[in-house]
């Protein structure tokens, strides 16, 4: 069973850059998709991005595309999300997940704790 636990968020003023990790346990995290996707407050969890077990493929929303970029590192069992141009917008607690596919609903196995990100104007 693969374990995830996020990192890299904070504070930031609007237009600036942070970067998200996700590290993983667990022997099978090359197997499988890894997703981003956040929370704000009063909302319902949405997605933002993902990639597939080999890189091979990655998806955005509309509202991160162009801005955000996902990546992983099998050998290091990391994914990231490289969070650039923030917008106010952009705030929310951010959550890593893995599952077998990528499918854009929260339907996925596996949670993170999530990482507060908050972007001032």
């Amino acid at each position: 069973q693969v374990q995830l636990v996020e990192s890299g968020g904070g504070l930031v003023q609007a237009g600036g850059s942070l970067r998200l990790s996700c590290a993983a346990s667990g022997r099978t995290f090359s197997s499988k998709a890894v997703g981003w996707f956040r929370q704000a407050p009063g909302k319902e969890r949405e997605f933002a991005a993902a990639i597939s077990a080999n890189a091979g493929s990655t998806y955005y929303a509309d509202s991160v595309k162009g801005r955000f970029t996902i990546s992983r590192d099998n050998a290091k069992n990391t994914a990231y999300l490289q969070m650039s141009s923030l917008k106010p917008e952009d705030t929310a607690v951010y959550y890593c997940a893995a599952h077998w596919r990528i499918v854009q609903t929260t339907a996925w196995d596996t949670w993170g704790q999530g990482t507060q990100v908050t972007v001032s104007s």
